[in-house]
């Protein structure tokens, strides 16, 4: 059994870091961290002052931030992860990020004598709590062999894709096909439903074709319940698709489809939706058509 260093203890960091608890692991967050919640504490999370202090107490610390300017900072900040490591320490970012920035945090990090990977994951909220997450990793071979046995307890689908970066590479493609497929799913139910066909019936019908899919089954069902509490919130989704845009423009290639999809989270979120799941981008279809599903 290990120490785990682990930062981001929110909506998905929370539950991760319970099932390493529940393995034996001893976790250890910093006080920079937002507040941890109650289930943790009782499991016995230990404390130190900074991600700096942080980093010389244990050999593998765990990141799982919200955004690109918080693995930064938390890496190379005042204190921060970057000046506790050295030979033999390792760093597992599971945030979802920029691509190219992440291979400049590997770069850095691996001056220092330790390791890093990029684990970004893929099943939101519910995911984290069964631990059946898929995790896409860039790194070395070694340091993912290092990490796999904390993977497994988090995760299913874990793959190694390619060296640093590839596995936030990996991230922003499923990003772009989720995110289309809620656009497409939001669409047919609009579409059926001011037609006058029952929407649940059509989801139903639906789910024993070629049209079936995961989305369809889960988010389908949020549209027609109307149940937009957030699994993965809006503004989230955003974030990774503006990762895919700026990837698209450095790489000089078009994502259509991407940005029309980014436009109508643009809309969910202009009309205060972003805090909803990323299935509330129908809302954005329902105002156009001025229709709700239902």
């Amino acid at each position: 059994m290990a120490s785990i260093g682990f930062i981001g203890l929110g909506i998905m960091g929370t539950p991760m870091a319970r099932h390493l608890q529940d393995a034996g692991h001893t976790v250890i967050t910093s006080k920079f961290a937002v507040p941890p919640r109650q289930e943790l504490l009782d499991q016995g999370l230990k404390f130190v002052e900074t991600p700096k202090a942080l980093a010389e107490t244990v050999d593998i610390v765990i990141l799982m931030l919200p955004d690109t300017p918080e693995v930064k900072d938390v890496l190379f900040g005042e204190n921060g992860v970057s000046y506790g490591l050295g030979k033999g320490k390792l760093v597992v970012d599971m945030s979802s990020i920029s691509p190219i920035e992440t291979k400049e945090f590997a770069r850095k990090i691996r001056e220092t004598g330790a390791e890093y990977i990029d684990a970004p994951v893929s099943g939101g909220e519910v995911g984290a709590k069964n631990a059946t997450l898929s995790i896409m990793a860039g790194g070395a071979t070694d340091s993912f062999e290092r990490a796999l046995p904390l993977f497994k307890l988090m995760g299913k689908n874990i793959t190694l894709v390619g060296d640093c970066g590839d596995g936030q590479v990996t991230k922003v493609a499923n990003q772009i096909i989720v995110a289309l497929t809620i656009e497409a799913v939001s669409e047919a139910l609009v579409f059926a439903s001011k037609a006058g066909a029952d929407p649940a019936r059509v989801r139903e019908a639906l789910m024993g074709g070629f049209a079936s899919s995961r989305i369809l089954e889960v988010h389908g069902e949020r549209m027609i319940k109307r149940t937009f509490e957030p699994g993965f919130r809006i503004s989230l989704h955003q974030k990774d698709l503006n990762l895919a845009l700026q990837g698209a423009k450095s790489l000089g290639i078009s994502l259509p489809n991407t940005a029309a999809t980014q436009e109508l989270f643009n809309n969910c979120a202009a009309n205060g939706d972003s805090g909803l799941d990323h299935s509330g981008l129908v809302r954005a279809l329902e105002r156009m058509a001025n229709h709700e599903v239902a």
